[in-house]
Parts: C-alpha cells; structure tokens; sequence
C-alpha cells in the first residue's frame, strides 16, 4: 500500500536583545507541533547574524525531533507494544 504525505513547516525567526529566538511549526493534517530555539550573541562575540539564525534554528529543529519521537513512542505504546527495558532496546530511542 502506497502511503504519501506533505507535513508542512513554518520557521519564524526574530531578534530580541541579542537573543535569536526560533519558532518552527509543523502541521501534519491531524496534529500540530511547535519547536522552539534560541542563540546568544556574548558580547565579546562579533555579530554574525547567521550564526545566531543557525544555531536558533538548529535548536528548534532538535527540540521538534524529541517532540515527534515522544509522539511515536506514545503511539506504538498505544498500539500495545510493551515499553523496552531500556533505550538500547527501543527503536524509537530518544
């Protein structure tokens, strides 16, 4: 059986006193999910907004991946499946 899906994603960006703040929505068409994500520029640091931007992002990133795999470990738990005794032995090991 063919299985074909678009999630669609949305990453906002912003400065707020030297803090790069990230917002990254996902809507899958029956759940949304939002990582967040944030860069401090030290003041010792030279100002390379890309940087910032990279690395907020990145983290919003990161936090959406632990999102959807807590997901999915709920789901399969769900779907009966014994929880593993330990991470090594999860599939969906976070």
């Amino acid at each position: 059986m063919a299985h074909t899906l678009e999630w669609k994603c949305r990453l906002h960006l912003f400065e707020d006193d030297g803090t790069t703040k990230a917002r990254l929505g996902l809507d899958t068409g029956t759940a949304e999910l939002t990582g967040h994500g944030t860069a401090h520029c030290s003041p010792a640091d030279a100002d390379v907004p890309e940087i910032g931007d990279e690395l907020a992002a990145g983290r919003a990133l990161d936090d959406l991946a632990r999102q959807l795999l807590r997901t999915a470990e709920r789901d399969i738990e769900g779907m009966g499946a014994p929880r593993p005794e330990t991470r090594e032995n999860a599939a969906w090991s976070l």
